[in-house]
């Protein structure tokens, strides 16, 4: 595939892409502006613009630390933070307020692309993680624009995926970018074997630099729901995951003595997995209501937004969701930052080299199915003493692949024009 046909196809599915916009977002007020600005239509902005793209919330929490020194070094410039999700948006307006300016991130057609770039004016572009996006990386080196990719990773699935169908695109569009931060060597490999030059460098990950807080008014009214109970958080989970979390809690329930926390990853599914728990024989309440959680209730919706770490802040066991059914998993490290014992499922390719690094070092479990995954929490629960050796292996772990922040910074900063 070259990148005319890549083109081609892109614009074709921009009416499903639209319609998605449209039954997925419209329920939210900002709906509009993302289909505006995802469309090319942005407020121009004036000065010196560093624009850092964030996909959701979990790239730009990594990225908070590489922000902030970005602020410091470059005091003069403004930040563009773009994201694709709404609650990407929500999270970024909610943390830096006035001090950054978002927009969503546009669609990969060269009208479109040109519009965006034309409106923002930046003076470098900085991609987070997977965001390989030809139109726009080539119209930025044409610009003599500096574009970064930092915290990157490739997964053996999304290697094989570009080697079939656009090694080329793929090639050429690798080698268009300044620089490629990779999060692990796994990574630095399969892009270096997707054709990628001299630009690479393997940096670590920004996930071990995280420092998201707990809120302790959040932590309290949280304990007050759930009592002194001990709390199983299932985090982040994905369609599919909680019918077979809850199939396999009803099989061993007379074995549990713990309340269930479930936090469904997406806002608009958090209607739908009550309703399927309370379809069941199972007690069910939800966190919005802040009402008291009985010892008979047996699960709590975590239907609200930005309080993961506080979830994880009151749990006893920490199940990281996306990994039981073919998601490729979530971030365990926020619950290795607070030394719980971290469980998750077989797909983890997200994931790849921090989940080997969490096993390897005997501070996670990995389980190949939900039946496995309930006897292993039934277990925990009955052993205090193993539950905190792996909770203190996954805070050592986390505390000892800190630095990422440092490395992409002094490798990025000298190509930010200064001018």
């Amino acid at each position: 595939m070259n990148r005319f046909i890549y083109t081609v196809l892109i614009i074709l599915s921009l009416p499903f892409a639209l319609l998605r916009i449209l039954l997925r977002d419209a329920k939210n007020s900002n709906w509009i502006r993302k289909l505006k600005n995802q469309l090319g239509f942005v407020p121009t902005i004036s000065g010196k613009v560093i624009w850092l793209h964030c996909v959701s919330v979990g790239e730009f929490n990594a990225a908070k630390p590489l922000i902030d020194k970005i602020f410091i070094k470059f005091p003069l410039h403004k930040i563009v933070i773009s994201t694709t999700t709404i609650t990407g948006s929500e999270a970024v307006e909610k943390h830096y307020k006035s001090q950054v300016i978002h927009c969503f991130f546009p669609f990969d057609i060269p009208f479109i692309v040109s519009s965006f770039l034309k409106k923002i004016k930046p003076v470098a572009c900085i991609l987070l993680e997977t965001e390989i996006w030809p139109n726009l990386i080539t119209k930025l080196k044409h610009k003599n624009i500096p574009v970064m990719l930092v915290n990157a990773r490739l997964s053996k699935k999304s290697f094989k995926k570009y080697n079939k169908f656009s090694p080329k695109l793929v090639s050429s569009t690798l080698n268009s970018l300044s620089i490629i931060c990779s999060q692990n060597e796994s990574s630095s490999k399969r892009f270096i074997s997707l054709g990628a030059n001299n630009n690479i460098i393997t940096t670590g990950s920004l996930k071990f630099d995280s420092n998201e807080p707990s809120n302790s008014k959040t932590i309290q009214t949280l304990k007050n729901i759930t009592g002194d109970r001990r709390i199983v958080v299932f985090a982040s989970t994905r369609k599919g995951e909680e019918l077979q979390i809850i199939k396999s809690y009803l099989a061993l329930k007379s074995k549990f003595n713990a309340l269930l926390l479930m936090v469904p990853r997406h806002p608009e599914r958090f209607n739908e997995v009550f309703n399927m728990v309370n379809e069941t024989v199972l007690n069910v309440k939800r966190r919005s209501l802040a009402g008291h959680c009985e010892q008979d209730t047996d699960i709590l919706i975590g239907d609200s937004m930005g309080e993961m770490m506080s979830y994880l802040n009151i749990s006893d066991i920490a199940f990281i969701g996306g990994s039981l059914t073919n998601n490729g998993g979530q971030n365990m490290l926020e619950a290795a930052s607070l030394s719980k014992p971290i469980i998750f499922g077989p797909s983890v390719f997200n994931f790849e080299e921090i989940s080997k690094r969490l096993l390897d070092d005997g501070s996670a479990i990995q389980v190949s199915n939900a039946e496995e995954l309930m006897k292993t929490i039934s277990e925990l629960l009955l052993d205090d003493e193993k539950r905190k050796l792996i909770g203190e292996s996954a805070k050592t772990t986390f505390e000892n692949n800190r630095g990422a922040t440092t490395k992409i910074f002094k490798a990025i900063a000298p190509l930010i024009k200064d001018i």
